[in-house]
């Protein structure tokens, strides 16, 4: 996706309003309007980048900069039991729009957002083995 057709880059250029918690020169923090929970805040780069791995580490360090303070005033403004901090990249991780974009999202005891988690075991030898392909490529 261009930047000149991005969602997110609209909202950063004040064509599309959006209700704004955090701005500085590198990040805007925004309600989601498609909530999971009141509160729901979505964190991003103002410079369009599509996943966390393109986003260069001097931008990615403002971004996660911002995360505890706008996690604490989400929490205090909520009053909620917990959070989650959450980022898709990629359509078949979930992620709607293509621009950079962590979640903030309240949660409260008992519930059930993200209620099963779909963890599994791996089989003999098959961690030793993933592990290493993935050191072989750092």
């Amino acid at each position: 996706m261009s930047k000149d057709n991005c969602i997110f880059c609209k909202i950063v250029a004040g064509e599309i309003p959006s209700a704004k918690i955090y701005e500085d020169d590198a990040v805007l923090a925004f309600l989601d309007v498609g909530p999971v929970s009141d509160g729901h805040t979505l964190v991003i780069p103002k410079l369009h980048f599509e996943k966390l791995h393109e986003c260069p580490v001097e931008i990615l360090s403002c971004v996660t900069k911002c995360f505890g303070k706008v996690a604490k005033a989400v929490v205090v403004a909520t009053g909620c039991d917990g959070y989650n901090v959450l980022c898709n990249n990629g359509r078949a991780a979930g992620q709607l729009v293509e621009h950079l974009h962590f979640h903030i999202i309240p949660r409260y005891d008992n519930d059930d957002v993200f209620s099963k988690w779909p963890s599994y075991k791996y089989e003999q030898g098959q961690i030793e083995s993933i592990a290493e392909s993935i050191r072989k490529n750092l």
